[in-house]
């Protein structure tokens, strides 16, 4: 079985473990992680927790999440894993013959463009009405009174609203004034401790509540939003929001060195976390902080990446398959190709950020790993009016490459980054784990399951490490906090190397581990964020 009395990081931890028995909230935020256990105190269970402590983090980390993004879920209750996809799809209007008159030559970032069929409603309402406990209206009331009442921003949120103005104040347009009249106080982002009141979001979160997220796709909030894209020139309508629905669907794994690693299947990037693991389960680690082991991880990660790139995208689209990514035989041809230096990647033939993760557990054995994202910070700096909904642009994913397999279609999904991981072992369930950050997701995913499984290092233990990070080419980023012979040992081998001095580069992670002999829980929460424990 899994070693639950793994031990420290050798170089020290920030913080402890957290145990408890009967209830775990893991989340980038405290007051959203209370949101969540407070529910399971009233008689929620994990699944209702999730959904609370998800509503609650788009009112006190809108820098990463909010109503208008997407989510992913992965739940396991009543014996057995389950899969939620609730990522949206390109408008039925938009194509790259339209998005190119306007003058694009790739998929912009702000704006009208990007923005895709929201998710995160029809999550927490999918979610609900499958495994929840509590009425859904008592889900949503912790994040209505946060929207309503203020609550004091916290100091990593505070750094990145700061950064959001910067970014959005050059496209300061008619199109994005709603932004600047939500989010601003005074024209200025608040600062850590200053209290923000969201009052719009609060309305919005009620009425959320009172139809289960029904008015946002066939209601009164759909019709607004489909109004004010026709009147800005957006291409999001009725019909989109109309014919949307999350799909349930199964996840996928990999068995890692005795322990299944599970994933949602694509559009997500998921996928590569899985082929990465499965070039290095090939091969023999001396210790986790040794250049050679640094090199091998990131040999195996672009090789893996570079495949993902190229391949992954809506799973009706997909010219190959995840199982032939992942066959062994084709595994085999890609580990032959790491050697003693670094190589630029390039995909293979098997034929021949802004997001935030929670992960949370009761005491009667359901655990949920959620993650719901706009994309990059605040998305794509379109908010419906009066509304506190802010819409992600997760289509800048799309290329205008009709040629690509991720290109632009009307009501496709484009790649994704943002997934969800859970680990178990001989059919025995071990926990959720996640590591949200854009492209550093399956690379922080990878690291964390090393750190577990190959290095027996604890949850906190294992997002407190050190992490590295594949920035494309032959680039490297490595954490300041990095054994410093490390950054030179890579470098011989033909990396190169950048020491970050911002750690919030390397992704942010929750860890919950439960162990099936007793039904302790053992979480461990992300020293680079604002991250909290919830427990009970």
């Amino acid at each position: 079985m899994f070693d639950f009395s793994a031990h420290d990081y050798p170089y020290g931890s920030q913080r402890q473990c957290v145990y408890a028995r009967k209830g775990m909230v893991a989340a980038s935020q405290p007051l959203a992680a209370e949101a969540g256990l407070a529910i399971m105190r009233q008689g929620g269970n994990a699944i209702d927790a999730a959904i609370a402590t998800a509503a609650a983090l788009t009112v006190v980390e809108p820098t990463g999440n909010g109503i208008g993004g997407d989510a992913f879920a992965l739940v396991w209750t009543r014996g057995a894993l389950h899969g939620l996809d609730a990522s949206g799809h390109a408008p039925a209007a938009l194509d790259i013959e339209t998005v190119k008159a306007a003058g694009y030559s790739q998929m912009p970032l702000y704006g009208w463009t990007p923005v895709t069929v929201p998710g995160v409603p029809a999550a927490w309402a999918e979610l609900s009405a499958r495994f929840g406990r509590l009425p859904f209206d008592a889900l949503l009331q912790p994040a209505i009174e946060l929207a309503r009442d203020g609550f004091p921003v916290s100091p990593v949120v505070a750094r990145q609203w700061a950064l959001a103005l910067n970014e959005f104040s050059p496209h300061r347009d008619p199109v994005l004034q709603a932004w600047f009249d939500t989010y601003l106080i005074d024209g200025c982002a608040p600062r850590a401790g200053e209290l923000f009141r969201n009052p719009a979001q609060a309305r919005t979160l009620e009425e959320l509540a009172s139809t289960r997220c029904e008015s946002f796709y066939r209601g009164p909030l759909a019709e607004r939003l489909a109004a004010h894209a026709q009147a800005t020139g957006g291409y999001l309508s009725m019909a989109d929001l109309r014919d949307y629905r999350p799909k349930w669907v199964q996840p996928i794994s990999l068995n890692y060195r005795g322990v299944d690693v599970w994933e949602i299947p694509p559009s997500g990037q998921g996928l590569i976390a899985l082929m990465t693991l499965n070039i290095l389960k090939g091969m023999d680690f001396d210790q986790r902080d040794s250049q050679r082991t640094w090199h091998q991880q990131l040999e195996a990660m672009k090789l893996a990446y570079s495949d993902g790139l190229h391949y992954i995208t809506d799973a009706e689209h997909m010219r190959v398959s995840a199982a032939a990514l992942l066959d062994e035989r084709y595994t085999a041809q890609r580990r032959a190709q790491i050697g003693e230096h670094a190589q630029p990647p390039l995909p293979g033939d098997p034929h021949a950020s802004g997001t935030v993760y929670l992960a949370t557990a009761d005491g009667e054995g359901n655990m949920v790993s959620f993650i719901q994202s706009n994309y990059h910070g605040f998305g794509s700096g379109v908010v419906l009016p009066d509304s506190g909904i802010a819409l992600q642009n997760r289509g800048s994913e799309f290329s205008l490459d009709p040629a690509h397999a991720n290109c632009l279609a009307p009501g496709k999904q484009t790649f994704h980054t943002i997934i969800p991981g859970f680990l178990s072992q001989d059919g025995e369930p071990l926990g959720p784990f996640g590591v949200m950050g854009g492209y550093m997701q399956p690379q922080g995913h990878v690291q964390v399951v090393m750190n577990l499984v190959d290095f027996g290092l604890n949850p906190q233990a294992a997002l407190d490490a050190p992490r590295w990070q594949w920035l494309g080419g032959l680039k490297v980023g490595i954490e300041q906090a990095a054994p410093r012979a490390l950054a030179a040992g890579l470098a011989r081998r033909g990396h190169e190397v950048s020491v970050a001095c911002d750690s919030i580069e390397f992704g942010r992670g929750q860890i919950i581990l439960r162990d099936p002999r007793t039904g302790v829980l053992c979480g461990g929460t992300e020293p680079r964020a604002d991250s909290h424990i919830a427990a009970w």
